[in-house]
């Protein structure tokens, strides 16, 4: 439970190369879903589109349909396909993801995840690492209808934790959401897993290249600072 005053503070994590990091499966899915649709992929969609939700990057980045219904179709196949992959390879979280939700869960500092990743696929991976429990809860691309970089997925979040957006902490790796977490108002921690921690430097108030490298304790400083 969030506690009054100066103290209080709430986390909201992306998943995707914050979490985990499943950017190589995410391609292979866009792979496998041209060629059953005998589609062409541009060389650096998934640079561009990363972060983003299916229904942006389908009509306006791969340009395959601007049909809403067929749009759908496409974004449920290509998550079917990733979960595929997933169960064929298997996942880890990132080094220090453990230990850093076990020490929020030990300070009582609440947290949600708030992330453009299909519900199914979160609850499909929570289940797959044992981290039932550890999540407050979640937001996800279905329940926006703005994707990142606008912040409504943060600000759901926050709203989850009934922390105000201003005492918020966003682990992001992606441009999109680093983008999101400064237009929710919240503070923004950067995750060097996509990005190297020099090209984060000056676009993020801390950069990490592991989650536990902070305490809550830090937390806390960069929300009162």
């Amino acid at each position: 439970m969030a506690i009054n005053g100066a103290e209080e503070v709430a986390v909201l994590f992306d998943w995707d190369g914050v979490i985990i990091d499943s950017s190589r499966q995410h391609e292979e899915s866009w792979e496998r879903l041209a060629v059953e649709e005998k589609q062409t992929l541009p060389a650096d969609h998934f640079t561009v589109g990363f972060g983003k939700k299916n229904e942006w990057i389908i009509p306006n980045l791969l340009r395959w349909t601007e049909d809403l219904a067929e749009v759908k179709r496409l974004s449920l196949r290509k998550e079917a396909l990733y979960r595929e992959i997933i169960v064929e390879r298997g996942l880890k979280a990132l080094p220090g993801v453990h230990v850093f939700l076990e020490r929020l869960k030990a300070a009582g500092v609440p947290n949600c995840i708030g992330s453009s990743t299909h519900r199914e696929n979160i609850t499909t991976i929570l289940g797959v690492l044992g981290f039932e429990g550890l999540f407050g809860g979640m937001v996800t691309s279905e329940d926006v209808s703005h994707g990142k970089p606008h912040p409504d997925v943060f600000l759901k979040a926050a709203a989850k934790t009934g922390v105000a957006p201003a005492r918020c902490v966003v682990f992001e790796d992606a441009f999109a959401g680093i983008e999101a977490g400064h237009a929710g108002g919240m503070k923004v921690v950067g995750v060097a897993t996509t990005h190297p921690v020099d090209v984060l430097v000056g676009k993020v108030h801390r950069v990490v290249t592991q989650l536990d490298e902070l305490t809550v304790a830090n937390l806390r400083a960069l929300v009162s600072g």
